[in-house]
């Protein structure tokens, strides 16, 4: 009994401290983003402001075009997590229901393909859309993350449409129903909270993107967010710490929200009580 209740200790012990380790970054974040220029050269800082001012979201807006960026991100990264879904759902649904050996195959490509670092990708991508006139172009910039998103949207899926019990589709075949009307009618609203979850991963990992906006967007018209952070940075190096924080803890907010949405959607337990035993 001792030892179980030291271990549960430990655990919790752990747990917390993975949890403040995970949390610092941030809370520093946004301390910075309400603290004055004179707080910020203090030798001495502190954790709470104190004297709070909104003085560095003002100047991050004035100083770039914020509004802007987030609206390209916001574009770029909605429209990569539709696709990706679209594309991904019905290409799960074979994978998980006809197990061939084109099946292993596209399994093994999902795997595999997390492998490879950006920079090995980036050099063919740049030139598959140069010669597509894709370049500086919020377009080529979604078909990227398209590609990019659907390994992992592939994977997600697959596990959902496993969870989804073969009896139901049964039962719709006995009742005369074909395979698009027991896909449409039976196993999609039950992919539901998959099909969500997989589109705000994939939307996340799109609103969060640098290395392929910074290469492929020229202008700063089409930049989007993340880029635009790095131009509160001189040319020497030295950040304008106050606005960076301010416009980065905006940034940080869709992305903490759609969080807490993807907690409520996977347990929300849509199969609960879908088979009588």
């Amino acid at each position: 009994m001792r030892t179980s209740t030291t271990g549960r200790v430990g655990q919790y012990a752990a747990l917390l401290a993975y949890l403040v380790f995970l949390a610092f970054p941030f809370l520093w974040l946004v301390s910075t983003a309400f603290k004055s220029p004179r707080e910020l050269g203090s030798l001495h800082p502190t954790w709470i402001p104190r004297d709070p001012t909104l003085d560095n979201f003002r100047q991050a807006f004035d100083e770039q075009p914020l509004l802007r960026a987030a609206g390209n991100s916001l574009l770029a990264a909605s429209a990569a997590a539709v696709i990706a879904v679209l594309i991904a759902t019905p290409l799960a649904y074979v994978m998980a229901r006809h197990r061939t050996r084109l099946a292993k195959a596209a399994t093994g490509w999902v795997v595999v393909s997390q492998a490879f670092p950006l920079v090995l990708v980036i050099i063919p991508l740049f030139l598959v859309l140069k010669n597509l006139h894709l370049i500086n172009s919020l377009v080529g910039l979604v078909l990227v993350y398209v590609v990019w998103a659907l390994p992992f949207a592939l994977w997600m899926l697959v596990g959902y449409v496993r969870a989804v019990p073969t009896e139901l589709e049964e039962a719709a075949a006995v009742d005369g129903a074909g395979r698009l009307r027991t896909l449409v009618s039976v196993t999609a609203p039950l992919l539901a909270p998959g099909i969500v979850a997989t589109a705000l991963f994939a939307f996340i990992t799109a609103w969060n993107e640098f290395f392929f906006a910074l290469v492929l967007l020229k202008t700063s018209d089409k930049q989007t967010l993340p880029v635009v952070l790095t131009h509160f940075i001189g040319a020497e190096g030295v950040a304008d710490l106050g606005p960076l924080a301010a416009a980065a803890f905006l940034a940080t907010l869709p992305s903490l929200i759609i969080f807490a949405i993807i907690q409520r959607r996977i347990t929300g337990g849509m199969l609960a009580g879908a088979v009588k035993s």
